[in-house]
């Protein structure tokens, strides 16, 4: 059975977040704003944010259907990873556990907050045993990430696995679906109500194709969220990527048919890939980008980066070896890419 406060540190258990003026009338209409030492001049640029972002969730809301209560807004999907840390791990002694190969930052930010990243290498085809990951669990471990479609890879993680995993572990895992736009496969946060313990992550920088204006999203029960808002900043979005969001979120029929393009666009340029000589494998995808096996990886990178074409290069990641990771671009970008790939000798 999951019990959320037992695995959360207990100084956040105790902690008394920061008030911010624009939280204490909540509810109440008000016209003239004297409480937060605000500059009158320069509106809208003047006042400080929403704290909770309440029009943006609640925008959020509708598109992905997951009430605004079980919403986090953040800087980047890369805050709502960090805050795992400052809510539940205390430093020097509690430790999560992660798989390899896969996205970073879950390690890094593990190593900022003094806190020991466990990883579990994924098999020859890039999938999960939910055993082996349980297995490097211990009483000090407090959360498991996972990335699906995964990154660098691509490809999904096994859903009965990854069910066996929130079902026999008591505490937070994190499914990391920042590529899940591209996938026809249904996404975990359908399911945050069957997993108490669930969280899932989503961004604006993929499909949404607004990297710039750092907008991450966590979706999981109440509880959880009320952590993330406890602990995190008070004006952690400011008004311009709140603004742009808004924005970006009304282009729903442009996103569905950036969406369609970058998935047939995928399909031609791995299908042309895979003709090349020096290509030796590419492996499945459900994002946009997939992971290709080259007869010289590292020289092919140097040489499309003299042309000024950047890929990227994955050869010392863990089951790896001599493999690029090329992002599905336009389809100008894409053949660029293929005509530079013919003429490498």
């Amino acid at each position: 059975m999951f019990d959320l406060k037992s695995i959360v540190r207990p100084n956040i258990l105790a902690l008394k977040p920061y008030s911010s003026a624009r939280n204490e009338y909540s509810g109440k209409e008000a016209h003239t704003f004297l409480d937060a030492n605000e500059s009158p001049y320069n509106n809208p640029y003047n006042r400080y944010p929403d704290p909770l972002q309440r029009d943006l969730k609640q925008k959020i809301s509708l598109i992905k259907k997951i009430d605004p209560t079980q919403i986090f807004v953040g800087n980047g999907s890369d805050e709502a990873i960090d805050l795992v840390f400052r809510i539940f791990c205390v430093p020097g002694q509690d430790n999560v556990v992660s798989v390899t190969p896969s996205y970073g930052m879950y390690e890094v930010s593990a190593n900022i907050n003094d806190v020991e990243c466990r990883l579990v290498r994924l098999n020859d085809n890039f999938d999960i045993c939910a055993n082996e990951i349980l297995n490097a669990c211990d009483k000090h471990t407090k959360a498991i990430f996972l990335c699906s479609p995964n990154n660098p890879t691509g490809n999904l993680l096994d859903q009965t696995e990854t069910d066996k995993i929130l079902k026999n572990f008591n505490g937070v895992v994190i499914i990391d679906e920042a590529y899940a736009e591209f996938s026809s496969k249904s996404t975990w946060r359908s399911r945050l109500n069957e997993y108490p313990n669930l969280i899932v992550l989503n961004t604006l920088s993929k499909a949404w194709a607004s990297a710039g204006i750092r907008l991450g999203m966590a979706f999981a029960q109440k509880d959880i969220i009320d952590l993330y808002n406890k602990v995190k900043y008070p004006y952690n979005v400011n008004v311009l990527a709140q603004k742009k969001a808004l924005e970006i979120l009304d282009r729903r029929q442009d996103i569905e048919d950036w969406i369609r393009l970058t998935i047939s666009e995928r399909t031609s340029l791995i299908y042309a890939v895979e003709e090349l000589d020096i290509c030796k494998k590419v492996f499945p995808t459900e994002a946009n980008f997939f992971l290709a096996r080259f007869t010289d990886a590292t020289d092919i990178y140097n040489y499309l980066v003299d042309k000024g074409i950047i890929v990227r290069n994955r050869s010392r990641i863990t089951l790896c070896d001599n493999c690029l990771r090329i992002t599905i671009g336009s389809p100008q970008e894409n053949t660029t890419l293929l005509s530079a790939l013919r003429q490498y000798k």
